[in-house]
């Protein structure tokens, strides 16, 4: 757990913090001498368009993890309110809830995200391919969340809150959510490595917004221009090796968590 947490620290200093550090647009050709090699202006050299790698890596680190964490964020929440208030509520309200649930569950995703992704072709921004993403990555963790609150909602003190006049609403925010705080916080860390994993895999398929810069992009951008055979290690190689431990770190940060989690109710 520690190794990821470390990992994941590191990204996001990189991603939220040297990112804000004053730089050049890297999306704009041109800006440099093309084709160079590391060096102590360019770290990781620059693109055969002019484009300084180490500053383009920065930006698709940051956008790649916005993406993430925006998706991670609407998915839980929206996962967890629906699937606590479904299963406290019962009755027509749980079932019409579960029904809409397990449309999106069932529903297949990747040519729904190839449609809205060409559609948005050069005009997407990060908060909206965010939102495009975000609209399956709620539906499971309403699904998991709901056998949760079908078995809380049968102890004593929930009984003695629906008696002393909480409405359904107020219970499930107050006296069921403490208890999914726990497992919000895993699904939240699941849900950020998924959805990045998703832009990336649409991203090197050439099925993501092209003005978006993120990693999936970055290595798209370097096999369309032929980085491989130009020798352009650095180009196409930094943004796989990022995206490759970044998964690894969130990867280890989960599982050492869950196994944390596992201790210490064993304990």
């Amino acid at each position: 757990m520690k190794f990821g947490l470390i990992v994941t620290i590191f990204f996001f200093i990189l991603g939220f913090i040297v990112y804000y550090i004053p730089h050049i647009d890297p999306f704009t050709f041109s800006t440099y001498d093309k084709g160079l090699g590391a060096s102590g202006a360019h770290p990781l050299g620059t693109t055969s368009q002019g484009q300084d790698v180490f500053w383009l890596l920065i930006e698709a680190i940051h956008n790649s993890l916005t993406i993430g964490l925006i998706v991670a964020a609407i998915g839980t929440v929206v996962g967890v309110f629906v699937g606590l208030l479904s299963g406290f509520a019962g009755g027509a309200l749980d079932r019409t809830l579960m029904i809409i649930t397990d449309t999106f569950v069932v529903i297949p995703s990747l040519p729904i995200l190839i449609l809205m992704t060409s559609l948005m072709k050069g005009s997407a921004t990060v908060v909206l391919m965010a939102l495009t993403l975000a609209m399956f990555a709620w539906a499971w963790p309403s699904r998991q969340i709901r056998s949760m609150s079908l078995t809380i909602k049968e102890r004593d003190f929930i009984h003695t809150a629906r008696f002393s006049g909480e409405g359904t609403v107020q219970i499930v925010v107050t006296e069921i959510l403490p208890y999914a705080l726990t497992w919000s916080l895993s699904n939240f860390m699941n849900a950020t490595l998924s959805a990045i994993g998703s832009e990336s895999s649409l991203a090197v398929l050439g099925l993501s917004p092209g003005n978006l810069v993120s990693l999936g992009n970055m290595i798209n951008w370097a096999r369309q221009y032929n980085a491989i055979f130009n020798k352009q290690w650095l180009w196409i190689g930094s943004p796989i090796v990022a995206t490759v431990v970044l998964f690894i770190g969130l990867f280890m940060l989960i599982t050492g968590y869950n196994d944390y989690l596992s201790m210490k109710r064993g304990r």
